[in-house]
C-alpha cells in the first residue's frame, strides 16, 4: 500500500472519528435495539436531549423539553416507530426538561416524574415559567407550567410489560430535589437528565451541590455501560465519574480559596480574568465539565458552604 494512500486512510479515520465525538444536534442514533438518543441543540435552541424507549406496545420519551423541543422529538420518534408516546419522564422540573408537558399531554400521552419534581413546581412557579423569554412558551397561552400528570415517591417505579423493564430511580438531591433516572438493567443504559452531563452544561443554583457526587455514587452501583445525559453526547461510565470528578473537585477547590480568604467578589473577578481554573486545581479528568459558567458555579458553592445547607435553600422560590 502506497504512503499517499496511508496518509489518506489516517486522514479518514481521523474525519470520522471526529465527526462522531462532536456534538450533533438534532440527530438521533440507536443506542440498543429499541432505545434511540436524540441530542437537543442547546446552543441555538435550548433544548436538552430526548431519549426513546421502545416497549411491545408503546414508546416511553424521557424529557418532556421546551415545546419546540416536544414537537421535534415526537416527530423523530415517528421515525423510528409507529407506536404511540405512552409516557413522558419528566427528569426534573428546569424548562428545558418539562416546560413541554401540554404538548405531550395534548397527544395523549400521560407526563411522569418522581414527586420531587411537583414539589419544586410550586415552589419556583409559576414566576419562572413568566419570566421565560420564549416564543413557544409564550404561545401555550397558559399561565404556569403544566405539572407531571403522575408521580411516584417510592423508588424505584418499575414499568415492566414482559418485553423490557424500565426502572425510574431517585438518588437524592443533586441537580435539583427532583432528579430522577431511568434505568434499563438488561440493556445497561442510564438516563441521567442533568444530574450528569457530558461537557460544562451544570447549572447549579438549585443544587445540593455537597451531595451531588454522593447521588453520583449511588447511580455508579448500578450495573451500567451506556450513559445518556440531559446535555452533551452519550458515553459510558466514564460519563459518570467525569461529571462526580468534577463536582468534588470544583468543591474542594472553592473551599481552599475561601479558606485563604478569598470572597465571592474574588471568585467573579477571577472568573473574569480567565485565573479561576488554575486556582481551582482542576485535574486532566475535569476538563470537560469546565466552561464558561465555571465563575458562576464556583460563586454558588461558596454560597452554599457559607450558609452551610443547599444552595436550592438560599435560592428560594417565588
Amino acid at each position: 500500500m502506497s504512503n499517499a494512500r496511508i496518509l489518506l486512510m489516517v486522514i479518514f479515520s481521523g474525519l470520522v472519528a471526529t465527526v462522531f465525538l462532536t456534538a450533533q444536534p438534532n440527530s438521533v442514533r440507536q443506542i440498543v435495539p429499541g432505545v434511540w438518543f436524540r441530542e437537543g441543540d442547546i446552543e441555538k435552541q435550548g433544548h436538552c436531549n430526548n431519549v426513546i424507549i421502545e416497549m411491545k406496545d408503546y414508546l416511553i420519551v424521557v424529557d418532556a423539553n421546551f415545546p419546540d423541543g416536544a414537537r421535534l422529538a415526537a416527530a423523530d420518534a415517528k421515525k423510528y416507530s409507529n407506536k404511540p408516546i405512552k409516557y413522558v419522564f419528566d427528569t426534573h422540573h428546569h424548562g428545558d426538561h418539562a416546560y413541554g408537558n401540554a404538548v405531550w399531554t395534548q397527544m395523549g400521552a400521560t407526563t411522569l416524574a418522581y414527586a420531587g419534581v411537583l414539589q419544586e413546581m410550586k415552589r419556583y412557579e409559576p414566576k419562572r415559567w413568566a419570566e421565560t423569554n420564549r416564543k413557544d412558551v409564550k404561545d401555550l397561552s397558559r399561565a404556569t407550567a403544566e405539572p407531571p400528570k403522575q408521580t411516584f415517591d417510592k423508588t424505584p417505579f418499575v414499568l415492566d410489560d414482559g418485553t423490557r423493564r424500565v426502572e425510574f430511580h431517585f438518588f437524592g438531591w443533586a441537580h435539583t430535589r427532583g432528579d430522577g433516572f431511568v434505568y434499563l438493567p438488561k440493556e445497561q443504559v442510564l438516563c441521567t437528565g442533568d444530574a450528569v452531563t457530558n461537557g460544562p452544561y451544570n447549572f447549579m443554583a438549585d443544587g445540593n451541590v455537597a451531595n451531588w457526587p454522593n447521588v453520583i455514587a449511588n447511580a455508579k452501583k448500578l450495573s451500567v455501560q451506556h450513559v445518556l445525559p440531559g446535555h452533551g453526547r452519550p458515553g459510558g461510565p466514564e460519563v459518570l465519574d467525569g461529571e462526580q470528578t468534577f463536582l468534588r473537585e470544583i468543591y474542594a477547590g472553592v473551599a481552599k480559596l475561601r479558606k485563604s480568604g478569598k470572597t465571592v467578589d474574588d471568585l467573579t473577578k477571577m472568573g473574569m480574568d480567565g485565573k479561576l481554573e488554575i486556582a481551582l486545581g482542576f485535574s486532566p479528568k475535569s476538563k470537560t465539565w469546565i466552561g464558561k459558567s465555571l465563575g458562576q458555579q464556583a460563586v454558588v458553592i461558596m454560597e452554599e458552604q457559607q450558609a452551610g445547607k443547599p444552595h436550592g435553600e438560599i435560592s428560594g422560590g417565588k
